[in-house]
């Protein structure tokens, strides 16, 4: 845990007791441990907040790869069929004239 092995962590507790007293340790220790629940809760929240972005850019990104290439193309062979039909209907009538 940290690199600190068992005996520098009875050091470390036996310090922290002298400094703060036996009464303060469990207060202090709750105190830290809802501090670390907060960070933990921000930090998920952060972590959240960037998928749905990611995930939402990646849709919208997908949409316009599939709207521009496919309905581009098939909107293009659908004027140029259009086209083809009316130069076959109106041909004659250009030619009377």
């Amino acid at each position: 845990m940290f690199g600190i092995g068992g005996g520098e962590l009875f050091f470390v507790i036996l310090v922290v007791l002298m400094l703060f007293g036996s009464d303060k340790v469990p207060e202090m220790a709750r105190t830290l441990g809802k501090g670390m629940q907060q960070l933990k809760n921000a930090t998920n929240d952060i972590k959240s907040e960037i998928h749905k972005s990611a995930d939402v850019q990646d849709i919208k990104k997908t949409f316009n790869d599939i709207g521009t290439d496919d309905i581009s193309k098939e909107m293009t062979d659908e004027v140029n069929k259009i086209k083809e039909d009316i130069e076959d209907i109106s041909g004659p009538i250009k030619r009377m004239r």
